[in-house]
């Protein structure tokens, strides 16, 4: 029987070994590599070409390849043949959408049983894409710019930075912490960036930024 190929990465060595030990009782898939950094991540790629990657959301201290959504974009551009299921603590539902908007195959939460990561491999296996238990996919618009760099342009460097945050992830409080910055200020900031990309809320942000492959480089 051919089984699927798995590469696993996760910045947690109890999480890589606790994965990998699941999955590996299921007779249909192998876990070839696992990888503690995206740098590792995408040199297992470079030479090999699993079926499947389970990656980590947050994989902190690459400043390669980041992590969030600048790491899984990158994945899904340079390794089309390769299917990513996403293994996360992360339940905001913006981030969670635009992943599937992205191309990713499924997300299963941490915090969750992780035996229905062995249900994901097996949805995205047969060429599904699985969704958590109660998680409602919420479609997103994105207003057409045609001044899209004109409007990048009037963004400051802080905005830029607290733009950067808040598409990988982070809530506002958590950017304020990071940055040394107060929650006000945090707040004002974002409030004045999406002012000059003339966007009315937190899902027209986060798709543009995505869309717009503005943290890519």
């Amino acid at each position: 029987m051919k089984k699927f190929k798995v590469v696993i990465a996760d910045d947690h060595p109890i999480v890589l070994m606790g994965v990998r030990e699941l999955i590996e009782k299921d007779i249909l898939f192998e876990v070839t590599e696992q990888a503690g950094t995206p740098s590792d991540l995408i040199k297992i790629l470079n030479v090999s070409s699993p079926n499947i990657v389970i990656t980590d959301f947050n994989m902190p201290d690459d400043h390669v390849y980041g992590d969030g959504i600048k790491l899984i974009n990158y994945i899904l551009r340079n390794y089309s043949s390769t299917d990513i299921i996403v293994l996360t603590m992360l339940t905001n539902s913006l981030i969670i959408s635009s992943l599937y908007d992205l191309g990713v195959r499924g997300v299963v939460f941490k915090n969750g049983d992780l035996k229905e990561l062995i249900v994901a491999l097996n949805v995205v296996s047969q060429g599904g894409c699985y969704y958590p238990p109660n998680f409602s996919l919420k479609p997103m618009s994105l207003r057409n710019q045609e001044d899209v760099k004109k409007k990048i342009s009037k963004i400051s460097v802080k905005e830029f930075e607290i733009l950067r945050h808040f598409v990988s992830g982070l809530s506002v409080g958590e950017i304020a912490v990071l940055l040394n910055r107060s929650i006000k200020t945090v707040s004002a900031q974002k409030i004045s960036a999406m002012r000059k990309l003339e966007l009315e809320s937190d899902q027209d942000l986060l798709k543009f930024c995505i869309a717009k492959n503005i943290f890519d480089n």
